[in-house]
């Protein structure tokens, strides 16, 4: 598959500390690459030197194959981006905005503005002033402005803060069709592992400056941990019923037995009709798969959950 987006051990430090470093990944043509932190993980810095707003300390990021500098501004033609909170003229209307920005990029096309119009479902505020937008439309401003000239790449920095979950599921739509279809390649951050999951092809885990994890969004489900939850009226009795049965468990948060014993999990049945036979019948029992954002902080290190092995 044809590269797009990479990287070869970027690393940007600041008076010894070190924002990113030695990030190496790589986006091909028509994929959807989620790249997931928490804030000041590195995700705007790693992205705003792959767009060339600051030198790398180290390391190289290439677009389209092409290196990242400050010469190479033919670069730019077919890159769209969104970085952070985005930019309008308050005083002028959506349609303005977008039309200056047309003009700006040169753009000869003198549908491309209501093209992104109806791509962003902004039809209702052509005519609104940008400082009277909410924050979500500011939003969709931002990525129709990112949109306005055709670009190949897509660069795109928290893409659905302050959309409403209608407008998050439009833009996630809208991203699909631009990279299955249309062949762009999208490079979205974000700190939501379930939202990003859902249009990503393939997502990477950074975490203070460093690239942790990569991985297909179809590996999720085998990397989330289950669990089997039950309580008793003698949550003593109980586990020593399931130790002496070679099942080992423990006492979470909430005060009730937890197991992560493969066969405990597979056979729930069965753990019942041990408690049962043993007199320590079980009041509750379930088997739960951990959430995104609990096997999210579980990869960073953070307790996520009641329980981390």
């Amino acid at each position: 598959m044809e590269s797009m987006i990479q990287t070869e051990y970027l690393s940007k430090h600041y008076k010894g500390f070190r924002a990113v470093d030695e990030v190496s990944l790589e986006v091909g043509k028509g994929e959807i690459y989620g790249f997931i932190g928490l804030n000041g993980s590195g995700k705007t810095t790693t992205i705003r030197m792959l767009l060339g707003m600051i030198r790398p300390t180290s390391g190289r990021c290439y677009l389209s194959g092409q290196q990242v500098k400050l010469s190479n501004y033919s670069l730019w033609e077919k890159v769209g981006y969104l970085v952070e909170t985005p930019y309008a003229y308050p005083e002028l209307t959506v349609n303005e905005n977008l039309e200056i920005f047309r003009r700006l990029r040169k753009i000869p096309d003198s549908q491309a503005v209501p093209r992104v119009i109806e791509q962003l479902q902004l039809a209702a505020y052509t005519d609104r002033k940008a400082k009277h937008l909410s924050l979500g439309n500011a939003q969709r401003l931002g990525i129709a402005k990112a949109l306005l000239h055709n670009p190949d790449i897509l660069i795109l920095d928290e893409p659905v803060n302050g959309l409403d979950p209608a407008g998050i599921v439009e833009v996630r739509e809208l991203l699909q069709h631009l990279a299955m279809n249309e062949k762009k390649t999208i490079f979205i951050s974000s700190h939501l592992l379930s939202e990003v999951a859902k249009v990503a092809n393939k997502i990477g885990i950074i975490h203070e400056g460093k690239l942790l994890q990569e991985m297909e969004s179809t590996e999720l489900n085998r990397l989330l941990k289950q669990r089997l939850i039950l309580d008793a009226r003698r949550k003593d009795l109980a586990q020593s019923i399931l130790s002496e049965a070679g099942i080992h468990s423990f006492l979470n948060a909430k005060g009730l037995i937890e197991s992560y014993d493969t066969n405990a999990i597979h056979y729930p049945n069965d753990i019942a009709r041990l408690l049962v036979k043993q007199g320590c019948p079980p009041t509750r029992m379930m088997v739960e798969e951990e959430d995104l954002e609990s096997y999210f902080l579980r990869a960073i290190g953070r307790k996520g959950a009641e329980h981390d092995e």
